[in-house]
């Protein structure tokens, strides 16, 4: 029987998350493969409903990871992406959402070494948790 490992999605800034997300592959960086990276212009781009969506059809978990503020290539979405961010994590944990299945953080394109330990510290995170108990899918459709 095979252990259970979580299915992560991982929203990138374009500019800093996603490049420190390649700096860390190629320098060969060790991190858990459980995450499925989903590449955006601007972390203040993603609407909460992908969050949700992404629990409601099988992840065990989300991140967003953006620009560090007052780096942002768009000024301030960012900054947008955290408020929204705060309002939407009230929100899943008046819903029943486990707050730790929802992260936000910030990797510039030249930490490749903290975005290796930011995934590992999200996978320790939700895999605590346990599998997602409002699926609506099963992890196996993403």
């Amino acid at each position: 029987m095979n252990a259970w490992t979580p299915v992560i999605v991982a929203f990138l800034c374009n500019w800093c998350s996603y490049a420190g997300a390649d700096l860390a592959g190629t320098g060969r960086q060790q991190y858990p493969p459980n995450i499925r990276i989903i590449r955006v212009p601007c972390s203040g781009r993603v609407n909460p409903m992908f969050i949700i969506k992404a629990l409601v059809d099988g992840a065990d978990g989300v991140m967003v990871s953006g620009c560090h503020p007052g780096d942002c290539h768009y000024l301030a979405g960012n900054l947008y992406a955290r408020r929204r961010f705060a309002v939407l994590k009230k929100l899943l944990v008046t819903a029943g959402v486990e707050p730790d299945r929802v992260h936000f953080t910030w990797v510039s394109a030249s930490e490749g070494t903290r975005f290796a330990e930011v995934v590992r510290g999200v996978t320790e995170a939700v895999t605590a948790l346990g599998p997602n108990k409002m699926t609506g899918g099963g992890a196996g459709e993403l």
